[in-house]
């Protein structure tokens, strides 16, 4: 199949999470190729500072509105005026998200709903709603679904995360022999270690972020990081040359080309790489019960105990 949209200039492109991290940088990056950008966020504020910011720099942001992704209603009121005003994308690009991560004996139901709402049946919100019309309309176009290493690979505490991850990948490599009769390319985007504030926020189930070991695994995970323009960079390669796995950094693609070819020791490394995370909760809890507190996994304040 020809590449899709070989270039973005004067395509329309839709961008979600487009107010921080990997969505800000894209964004940034698309307008800096002469692209014209429809954008959404959850945070108001943020969106909003970001666009007039965008607007003053002389780049086209031709709509945006912020809004829960998540909420089928509201993607599908966002998608029949977006059409209205702006007509239909070129390009369509699922980059919000959110992450939890903790042990299954500690994670909450909240936890997996949230991360299967939001990663997983957002992007499939903004594909019911803006795919089709692509399809209807005949010209081709791209879709890009943000996935994660933890989408490729067992990472250890990842069970919620990678729920939603795994899925949003299933959901890509089907579409993209669903969508190649029509000219629609699909690329799926796998980051490793992002430097994005997701990673200072990311919720851990029954760990104490604050326990001195514990912030200085999370010191060593911005070393190893790329920066959220690197990323940007590799999602807008994969899109013009219409790759369908896009990395935006070396360690994933070896992991994931190391799971497949060597199973015996990817299963070793992921054990201990599981024991590793293991000793970590166990010194966050010492810590936390020297300090006279209550992790996580206990018993909420104002609920009725567990038993």
């Amino acid at each position: 199949m020809p590449t899709p949209v070989p270039t973005l200039r004067g395509r329309t492109v839709l961008i979600t999470g487009a107010a921080s991290g990997i969505g800000r940088a894209v964004a940034q990056a698309a307008a800096d190729e002469g692209a014209r950008l429809v954008l959404t966020d959850l945070q108001q504020s943020a969106l909003d500072a970001w666009v007039d910011q965008l607007n003053a720099a002389g780049e086209s942001v031709v709509y945006h509105r912020a809004g829960d992704v998540s909420d089928y209603e509201w993607v599908a009121a966002f998608a029949r005026d977006v059409e209205a005003e702006v007509g239909v994308m070129d390009v369509v690009m699922n980059v919000a998200g959110v992450s939890a991560w903790g042990t299954v004996e500690n994670l909450e139901h909240r936890h997996w709903k949230k991360m299967v709402d939001v990663n997983l049946m957002g992007p499939i919100h903004i594909i019911e709603c803006f795919v089709p019309p692509m399809v209807r309309r005949g010209r081709g176009g791209q879709l890009v679904n943000v996935s994660s290493a933890a989408g490729l690979l067992a990472l250890p505490w990842h069970a919620a995360y990678s729920a939603s991850k795994f899925g949003i990948r299933g959901v890509s490599e089907v579409l993209r022999f669903d969508l190649r009769r029509h000219g629609i390319g699909v690329s799926l985007v796998c980051p490793g270690a992002v430097s994005t504030p997701l990673v200072n926020t990311v919720e851990i189930a029954g760990l104490d972020r604050d326990n001195p070991t514990v912030a200085k695994q999370v010191d060593g995970f911005h070393k190893i990081a790329v920066t959220p323009e690197q990323a940007a960079a590799a999602v807008l390669r994969g899109v013009k040359k219409n790759k369908f796995m896009v990395y935006t950094s070396f360690d994933t693609r070896f992991g994931y080309w190391w799971a497949r070819k060597f199973a015996l020791p990817y299963e070793i490394a992921m054990r201990i790489a599981n024991n590793r995370f293991d000793h970590l909760a166990r010194i966050s809890k010492v810590s936390g019960a020297a300090n006279g507190e209550i992790s996580s996994g206990s018993q909420t304040p104002g609920r009725p105990p567990r038993g």
